[in-house]
């Protein structure tokens, strides 16, 4: 058998990242005797440079087609410029679940031990929706004096503005998939994070409906924290928690700082997952500056890669994937600068030990 799976490289250090996934895969796909029919497709910078659009029509439609797709870090330019492409894809093919584990993986240094950790984090909506108004355009100016007729608040006239949609529909929606990830994955517990004593409509409906949620999964204990709280207790006590279910900013932040805990956003894996679609990448950014130098750490992209195989149903080349990664983690000779300053190879050797380990263990 073989999977048809769209291949978006990236940016910056994306295609040494993403290249070196596509060859473990080849590797376990060998060992277990699948075949894997790899559709590179642009998507980024590069792409709006060659085909005038940093996600072009043909990129979408591959993913639509192919319903997978492995994807390297894309460039996102802050403050101007194009908007960033990974909200595009999540919103275009309604990938509204991001899943994203953080898990303390032996021979990586950490100040703690023993973190095992799942973000759930809804995709499409909250400030992440992308509905903005730029400061001093008629549709701003309206907005702020349709705010103070209908709330009696004053916005200042020289402001920009962000709205933070979040629906029953959207919340339940992330919700249910967070409670049923949980059973499918024997954990014992979700917390919903929100800031609902502030924002009380819309983190407040998040919070509701998660709450009329978790009655229907007696069997899993459900508690909430305030997300300013949830980061205090994430440093302090990370292991009282299981699976975080946030909005889609909490998420974003709360994940990053997950992956902290456990070493960095080099070993963090992704999913993005919706009823049709799925598309998995790396945590981490582009990395423009490292591009090239055979430096990047590959760990996060292959173990996206690795939580592909599970996706579309090889699960045993996914166990496998994972346990050829961390036993060359643990042992510490060949792995990337960030992984051993001291004893430390590139991103091309890594990745062959990885596929050695994989060829060892057939």
């Amino acid at each position: 058998m073989a999977y048809k799976i769209t291949l978006i490289p990236g940016d910056g250090i994306g295609p040494e990242v993403s290249g070196a996934a596509q060859a473990c895969v080849d590797a376990i796909a060998r060992r277990f005797g699948f075949g894997v029919d790899w559709e590179e497709m642009p998507a980024g910078e590069e792409a709006e440079k060659k085909h005038g659009s940093v996600l072009p029509k043909k990129t979408l439609a591959s993913i639509r087609k192919n319903t997978v797709a492995l994807k390297g870090p894309i460039t996102t330019p802050v403050g101007s410029g194009f908007r960033s492409v990974n909200v595009e894809l999540r919103q275009k093919l309604d990938l509204f679940a991001n899943v994203r584990p953080a898990k303390l993986l032996p021979g990586v240094e950490s100040k703690y031990s023993g973190v095992d950790l799942v973000v759930i984090r809804e995709n499409t909506e909250d400030l992440y929706a992308g509905i903005e108004f730029d400061e001093g355009k008629k549709a701003t100016i309206d907005l702020i004096s349709f705010a103070k007729k209908n709330t009696g608040k004053t916005i200042r006239k020289d402001s920009a503005i962000s709205l933070k949609p979040i629906s029953v529909f959207g919340s339940r929606r992330i919700a249910k998939f967070a409670f049923d990830y949980a059973k499918a994955n024997r954990r014992k517990k979700v917390t919903a994070v929100h800031k609902a004593n502030i924002m009380k409509y819309s983190d407040g409906l998040f919070l509701k409906t998660v709450q009329a949620v978790a009655k229907k999964y007696p069997s899993i204990t459900f508690e909430d924290r305030i997300v300013d709280n949830m980061c205090m207790q994430l440093v302090i006590k990370p292991e009282l928690y299981d699976v975080l279910v946030c909005p889609n900013l909490y998420g974003d932040i709360v994940s990053d700082l997950c992956s902290g805990l456990v070493g960095g956003l080099g070993i963090a894996p992704s999913a993005n997952i919706g009823e049709k679609y799925a598309v998995f990448e790396p945590i981490h950014g582009s990395a423009p500056k490292h591009a090239g130098k055979d430096e990047a750490n590959p760990t996060a992209c292959i173990l996206s890669a690795a939580m592909m195989l599970g996706h579309i149903g090889e699960n045993k080349a996914a166990v496998a994937l994972e346990e050829a990664v961390v036993e060359v983690i643990k042992e510490g000779k060949k792995v990337t600068y960030d992984l051993n300053p001291r004893r430390h190879v590139g991103t091309k050797a890594m990745t062959e030990e990885i596929i050695r380990k994989i060829g060892e263990s057939a």
